[in-house]
């Protein structure tokens, strides 16, 4: 399993912190998980997952 910091998960994908805060908050993308007081990542294959559903849908 492969963590994702802030800083890979906004080059994979895309979007402001402040969006993907939104979206988690709202369920709408992997909650993040707490890896320390002052550090959250991803799971890397639930990132994944969620894109790979966009693309699902952009082709159908």
């Amino acid at each position: 399993m492969r963590i994702l910091s802030k800083r890979q998960l906004k080059k994979l994908v895309l979007y402001s912190p402040q969006h993907v805060a939104r979206l988690e908050k709202a369920g709408a993308f992997p909650k993040r998980v707490n890896l320390g007081p002052n550090r959250v990542g991803w799971v890397e294959s639930e990132v994944q997952d969620w894109l790979q559903e966009r693309i699902t849908r952009r082709e159908t």
